[in-house]
């Protein structure tokens, strides 16, 4: 018996010695063929149902350049300048005078009146020996109570004095 080990390869390399199936082949062609022609066929049947179904309209002409807009609801193209606008008219919602319901006599006051009015008249007190309810209401944070969107809100960067203020 020899330690000495074998070089020779158990399998010889080369060629490879059977032809491939060249009917396999031919059916494989044939079929793919067909499966594109059917799919070709069924593609131009379903542009012409939808076409009946929902038709695109007169097509525009080249002077005309009223936009058409797709329906609702539509992306906001500019939503820093939608934000800002909605901000301005809550501003203006707090800072302006108007009727909540004129046959109650129900106004509407600027916030700043309104707190001035409230320090002047003052504010409502309990009598003295009834349980205090406001150690029961949880901080904002907890599970009850949902954290706040910032500090002053979305529109907080329109606040006079806020770091952000003015950028």
């Amino acid at each position: 018996m020899s330690t000495e080990p074998s070089h020779e390869p158990k399998r010889k390399e080369g060629y490879e010695r059977r032809d491939a199936n060249i009917r396999a082949l031919i059916n494989f062609g044939i079929g793919l063929a067909v499966l594109v022609v059917v799919v070709i066929f069924l593609m131009r049947w379903m542009f012409g149902f939808v076409s009946k179904e929902e038709p695109l309209g007169p097509p525009p002409t080249p002077f005309e350049n009223a936009r058409t807009l797709p329906p609702q609801p539509r992306l906001q193209v500019e939503p820093h300048v939608d934000l800002k606008a909605y901000c301005e008219e809550q501003v203006n919602d707090l800072n302006s005078y108007r009727w909540v319901d004129e046959r109650a006599g129900i106004v509407h006051i600027p916030i700043d009146r309104a707190m001035d009015d409230l320090l002047k008249q003052g504010l409502p007190t309990r009598p003295q020996g009834q349980p205090n309810e406001v150690d029961n209401v949880p901080s904002a944070g907890t599970v009850q109570v949902p954290n706040p969107i910032g500090r002053g809100g979305p529109c907080s960067y329109l606040a006079e004095g806020s770091p952000g203020a003015g950028k």
